[in-house]
């Protein structure tokens, strides 16, 4: 117990002298994970609209051609961003670009940082995503994709229109947790010199030695982070999904169900209104009928 409260008596002296530092820290952690993941979406989208296009053995052989060739390097950039550690990637964007160009490509001052420290982490979310975004799409029904078909959509169309709008909400969780990850995976931009909430705790603990003391302050700030977007995403995802009891349209009193209801303009249903036209004609065939003899006695009476 005594080291408990010796443990907690270093942290508040941490916290005291350098809460700036750890704040900044955080800020920067946030910024970072936002953005990246925002563009890392967007790069993900494209790579998943991209990778399931159709083709058939009917369509062109260039489009096939590109096609092919979009899934094949769709394919690499996948399994290359995920197959390899993020830190890795770091040091080979910011140290290989200037190394392959002879430092015509560089990352100059806190800006250059801020942008590789921002392709990187966009990158290796956008690898992710892809798979992501494929999948969601993938999950549609088919029949919706035969259907836009049949009424004359596009593929655009019914991608923007039919099949994203669905994926979306199958895609939001991934979403939400490659968020979450990123605000812990932007702890290791301090091997290209990003000073973020890690590369916070690593220069104060270079000045004091308090090492684990720090590191206890961090696990609590990426802790905290991590639970409160997780409970913001989670409301998110169940107001998307709406309410967890669905009533009948019928039980309700103003439901309108086709053949239930009466337009103030329109009058009936179209299956009220071909029923009233039917028994319309019956009416009146019933009646010519009644007619018929009538009209027969005065002829021959004539």
């Amino acid at each position: 117990m005594e080291k408990f409260i010796e443990l907690g008596q270093d942290m508040a002296q941490l916290w005291a002298a350098h809460w700036d530092r750890y704040l900044a820290g955080i800020g920067n952690t946030l910024a970072l994970a936002v953005v990246a993941t925002v563009i890392g979406c967007v790069i993900g989208l494209l790579c998943g609209i991209l990778n399931t296009i159709p083709y058939t053995k009917r369509d062109p052989i260039i489009k096939r051609f590109f096609l092919k060739l979009i899934r094949v390097v769709v394919r690499i950039y996948v399994e290359v961003f995920r197959g390899t550690p993020m830190v890795l990637q770091a040091v080979f964007i910011y140290y290989g670009l200037p190394f392959f160009t002879n430092e015509q490509v560089m990352f100059r001052g806190n800006g250059g940082l801020w942008l590789a420290a921002i392709i990187v982490v966009s990158i290796n979310t956008g690898a992710y995503m892809a798979e992501t975004v494929r999948g969601g799409i993938l999950s549609i029904d088919p029949g919706q994709t035969e259907g836009a078909k049949a009424i004359g959509m596009t593929h655009v169309q019914t991608m923007t229109s039919v099949i994203l709008p669905q994926a979306f909400r199958n895609i939001l969780p991934q979403v939400g947790n490659n968020f979450i990850i990123n605000i812990k995976d932007t702890s290791v931009m301090f091997v290209i010199g990003f000073v973020e909430f890690f590369g916070v705790h690593r220069n104060i603990v270079g000045n004091n030695y308090m090492y684990f003391q720090s590191a206890a302050i961090e696990m609590l700030g990426y802790l905290t982070m991590t639970l409160v977007f997780s409970f913001v995403l989670r409301r998110v995802e169940r107001l998307l999904a709406g309410p967890s009891s669905y009533k009948l349209a019928a039980a309700l009193p103003r439901a309108m169900a086709a053949g239930t209801y009466r337009h103030p303009k329109k009058g009936h249903a179209p299956e009220d209104r071909n029923r009233e036209y039917r028994e319309r004609l019956k009416k009146e065939e019933r009646e010519r009928l009644r007619q018929a003899p009538k009209q027969g006695q005065n002829r021959g009476g004539r």
